[in-house]
């Protein structure tokens, strides 16, 4: 007799699952997640290993002391969770009062004011990439995403069948979006582009001049610029932050952003999309609207969190950022010098902001290696030790490493992989080739 898919046919039969087709979204997801790549990784560990499991993959270092938050921050969510008047369900939007705050405090580095009605809080900033990309994901249209770039865009497009079109990033210059290549691959469904600044993966920070190119080109294209800014103002580098919103005059700017990396709380999962744009595009296209109704019926962050917002803003002493900076200096100091020791990777360029830095896999000067998630699990196995391959960030045989970690782990790390190389490497070769 014969059978469907999944499952025998009964004596009344019935017509193949149709649902079954939804299992292709859940294996593409799992391929464009950091936090899948980092599990999978982490299974190669050996257990027997004493050394502590160093973790370079991922941007958390909310588990060192040296990295711990404020202590405003603290005391604001404590207060606001004792005052018994945050526990209920908050407005989909957010706190009238939270996004008030907030909308002060972007201002001060804008050139006009933004209200309470451009800001949206959102669970993370993981959150808001799901709405921004939610509400855009219209049929036949595209976005524009940078390669190498964070995977949770991309990952979000294929839930909602948006096509991505990818820009290149150029290492040679600072990790400069490659300008010119952007009209070539937008056409009349391209709906935005993606930039992250300061950049994830890549450790740049963006000039003034070079923002100002991109908006130039997302007005002659008609698109909006999403402008990924969760790690805004951990510079470290000569190039000061300059937020994208600047240059909303010229292109309408979504800014997503967050505390979790600027005040080092992931866990708070407190995020939130700003509107920049003062000549009201989005709200005339519906835009605006759409982010509203969508968060209507989303999950919302915690409302003490929210609650707390104010005075976390208000509260949180300027010698609290110096010190993170102050660690982030140094260990990014550490980082590009050790890597200048191993042969097997090459650093483009130093890291500039962001906590990350992204590193070129020299496959030929290595023996039984064959890309970057093989190193990556090899590395794991062997030295205890967790990177992040490129190729889930689009640039195969790349590696990401983070340094946002206290300097003696950092060093022990970069050690290990030093030392992981050398084993590795190949036999008889004449002058390194």
């Amino acid at each position: 007799m014969a059978t469907h898919a999944g499952g025998e046919n009964g004596s009344g039969g019935h017509a193949e699952w149709r649902f079954a087709r939804a299992g292709k979204e859940a294996v593409a997801g799992d391929k464009m997640s950091i936090r899948a790549a980092r599990f999978k990784i982490s299974e190669s560990v050996d257990a027997r290993d004493p050394r502590p499991v160093l973790p370079l993959a991922h941007g958390d270092p909310s588990v060192f002391p040296a990295f711990r938050t404020a202590a405003e921050a603290e005391d604001a969510v404590a207060a606001a969770l004792r005052t018994g008047k945050f526990n209920c369900y908050p407005a989909g939007v957010g706190l009238p009062d939270a996004r008030r705050a907030l909308a002060e405090h972007l201002s001060s580095d804008l050139p006009y004011k933004l209200s309470t009605d451009d800001i949206f809080l959102t669970a993370g900033g993981t959150q808001a990439i799901e709405v921004v990309v939610s509400v855009l994901a219209q049929p036949g249209t595209n976005i524009l995403l940078p390669r190498p770039g964070y995977p949770n865009y991309e990952a979000r497009a294929g839930l909602h069948n948006l096509e991505v079109r990818r820009f290149d990033l150029i290492p040679e210059r600072g990790w400069e979006i490659d300008i010119d290549s952007l009209e070539s691959i937008a056409d009349k469904n391209t709906t935005a582009m993606v930039i992250i600044n300061p950049n994830n993966p890549c450790g740049s920070v963006y000039t003034h001049e070079h923002l100002a190119k991109v908006a130039e080109v997302a007005r002659k294209l008609g698109i909006l610029v999403i402008a990924d800014e969760v790690y805004g103002n951990l510079v470290f580098g000569d190039t000061p932050f300059v937020p994208m919103g600047v240059f909303g005059h010229i292109a309408p700017v979504l800014s997503i952003g967050s505390l979790s990396k600027r005040w080092i709380v992931p866990g708070w999962r407190l995020g939130w999309v700003a509107v920049c744009d003062p000549n009201k595009i989005l709200q005339k296209t519906k835009i605006i609207a759409s982010i509203t109704n969508f968060l209507n019926v989303s999950t919302d962050p915690a409302t003490f969190i929210q609650g707390a917002l104010p005075h976390i803003l208000e509260n949180t002493k300027e010698d609290f950022f110096k010190r993170i900076i102050g660690l982030l200096v140094e260990t990014s100091e550490i980082c590009y010098r050790e890597i200048k020791d191993i042969k097997c990777i090459t650093c483009p360029h130093k890291p500039e902001g962001s906590m990350f830095v992204m590193v070129k896999l020299n496959l030929y000067l290595l023996e039984g290696i064959h890309d970057d998630i093989d190193f990556c699990c090899k590395l794991a196995k062997e030295e205890s030790v967790i990177l992040c391959p490129g190729s889930v960030l689009g640039m195969e045989n790349w590696i990401r490493i983070t340094f946002a970690i206290d300097s003696s782990s950092l060093l022990d790390g970069l050690e290990r992989i030093k030392s992981f190389c050398q084993r590795h490497k190949k036999k008889n070769l004449l002058n390194g080739h």
